[in-house]
């Protein structure tokens, strides 16, 4: 194998993406696809699911709120059943959380927020890593984290606590699987185009009182190259680290981001 095949995954990998019916994961799920790859995907949303597999019905698919952990465990256990094992985990899903002020912040967003952007990636780990250690010759773990997960990030507090707590997950897990070869890396997207980062951007404009184009613009003014990033890029990370590339690649926080410089 050449240097320029070995950017590409091998085909047949077994993968597990969570949060993945639309957005990020489901660009991910595309991706990995293209590859020749067996691909299960779970969402909370039913009808997006169903539209997913609509879509492509090459994909193995399943309805699940993350934050469950018993939704979680029928997840992993129809995707051994579908796929016959697992190469690859993709800790994806998560959500926004609530925008303002840490003293106007509802317990319950809090709590939310942090079950579904964290404890999720703990809920799939203990059920996928033991599949990884059984069915896979060369297994790997990417958790979706965020450039707030290395950058503070005033008024939402609830999201860049989870995702800066993502990354320690990764490079304490990296250490710890190290020795079963399993590699352990996370991805930190930037400001990712698209109708989420739009209503991220709206949110904050209207709890700082300024406009939906100001606020866009201080965010582009933020970012060194001075444009956001697309799914694809994120998606295109995604597939190096699961090349045989990326086989000496563990315990990283890997942004893509253009470099953004603060938030």
């Amino acid at each position: 194998m050449n240097t320029f095949e070995r950017l590409k995954p091998e085909p047949g990998l077994r993968v597990l993406i969570s949060g993945a019916a639309t957005g990020i994961g489901a660009a991910i799920a595309e991706a990995f696809v293209q590859t020749d790859a067996h691909v299960y995907v779970c969402d909370v949303n039913a009808s997006a699911v169903e539209k997913a597999k609509e879509s492509n019905p090459k994909l193995h698919v399943g309805v699940a709120d993350v934050s469950n952990r018993e939704q979680v465990d029928s997840v992993i256990d129809d995707a051994r059943s579908k796929l016959g094992g697992l190469d690859l985990l993709i800790n994806n899903a998560g959500i926004a959380g609530p925008t303002g002020e840490v003293e106007a912040i509802q317990p319950d967003e809090w709590e939310r927020t942090v079950s579904t952007n964290l404890n999720s990636q703990y809920y799939f780990l203990r059920k996928a890593v033991p599949l990884l250690k059984e069915t896979s010759p060369s297994p790997g773990i990417i958790a979706m984290s965020s450039v707030a997960g290395r950058l503070g990030y005033a008024f939402r507090t609830p999201y860049a606590s989870t995702k800066w707590a993502i990354v320690g997950l990764v490079k304490s897990l990296a250490i710890e699987l190290g020795p079963s070869n399993i590699r352990v890396n996370a991805i930190l997207p930037g400001v990712v185009q698209g109708e989420r980062m739009d209503k991220v951007i709206a949110a904050r404009a209207e709890s700082i009182g300024v406009s939906f184009d100001e606020m866009k613009a201080q965010y582009l003014d933020r970012i060194s190259l001075r444009r956001m990033v697309t799914v694809e890029d994120i998606a295109a990370m995604a597939l190096f680290l699961a090349s045989p590339a990326g086989r000496n690649i563990s315990g990283q926080a890997i942004s893509v981001d253009g470099n953004v410089e603060y938030l």
